[in-house]
């Protein structure tokens, strides 16, 4: 099995075998890490650019160390304070990047669909880093790693995803790559925070925390973004904890341990106790390390994709 992909937008268009791909590559990134030197000259030469019209710093500096654990410069980007306030397009920005001769562009940007618009328009590659309410395909690769190296396989898992489901690009990677590997997902939140038809992506929707929880190997606990302006259809803090709050009382109802994953950053005392959260089924520091690998492996496929097309252009 080949990549053949010069950018990765999303886990809507990736086959079975493509996801797989990725994850068993990152798999044999992964050892870098644990390495006295922690470097491999595999993208010596190569530049990335980290072009991000959101904040964030995990992600950032998750993808500036694996570049940097591959050898490959780096240039971070904050649009706030670049010529986008000038109104340049992002198009615009990303022909001028290529024409600075870079060869990856990660992108974070508040519009779904932006990965997509400037992947078309350039030739370089174009790793989505979290599009609007699109798609954040590397999370859902380094929760998707989590579950395969604790449990061995993803097939035949239950999978819950928990919270702001209507607002998050997390879940959306998620249900689109675990439904693939052969996982059932199951999804759980108000009504006020489920997409409409979510339904026809192939979950199973729960407004119960109780029964979601009944049968699942691993609970994935969503951030609640607060942040969104959207504020009257967010239930009071309190009231979320105390419904959708996954807390020890909970958990030691049920016949089973199950895993606790959380993209972060947490918000503790509103999707989940400080006790969950820092107890020994969380997962949660152990997704931070494995994003380091999965985006290693997604910053090299891309890269060697992009050689191999170019070299099959000019024989």
């Amino acid at each position: 099995m080949e990549w053949r992909h010069k950018d990765l937008l999303g886990l809507a268009e990736l086959t079975k075998e493509e996801i797989e791909l990725i994850l068993d590559t990152a798999s044999s990134f992964k050892e870098v890490s644990t390495r006295e030197i922690k470097k491999v000259p595999a993208l010596r030469g190569k530049s990335v650019v980290n072009l991000f019209y959101e904040p964030s710093t995990r992600t950032r500096v998750s993808f500036e160390i694996a570049a940097k654990r591959l050898s490959c410069d780096v240039i971070n980007i904050i649009a706030d304070t670049s010529s986008v306030r000038k109104g340049e397009s992002l198009v615009d920005t990303g022909k001028n990047l290529e024409a600075l001769k870079i060869d990856i562009i990660v992108l974070r940007h508040n519009s779904s669909g932006a990965a997509h618009l400037l992947a078309r328009n350039v030739g370089v590659s174009v790793i989505n880093a979290g599009d609007g309410w699109h798609e954040h395909p590397t999370q859902a690769l380094l929760d998707i790693f989590t579950l395969k190296e604790k449990f061995g396989k993803i097939e035949g898992l239950n999978v819950t995803i928990v919270g702001d489901i209507a607002h998050s690009r997390v879940a959306r990677s998620n249900i689109w790559g675990l439904t693939k590997l052969g996982a059932k997902v199951c999804v759980c939140a108000p009504k006020s925070l489920l997409p409409i038809e979510i339904e026809r992506l192939g979950v199973e929707v729960f407004n119960d925390l109780d029964e979601a929880l009944r049968d699942t190997d691993c609970v994935n606990v969503l951030r609640m973004q607060l942040e969104r302006d959207e504020k009257t259809i967010f239930p009071s803090s309190l009231d979320y904890f105390k419904q959708y709050g996954i807390t020890m009382e909970r958990l030691k109802k049920l016949k089973r341990n199950i895993l606790i994953m959380h993209p972060g950053p947490l918000n503790r005392g509103v999707e989940i106790s400080s006790e969950v959260a820092d107890g020994e089924n969380s997962v949660i520091l152990e997704q931070v390390t494995n994003g380091i690998a999965v985006r290693m492996a997604v910053l090299y496929l891309v890269t060697q994709a992009r050689e191999t097309i170019k070299n099959e252009a000019h024989h």
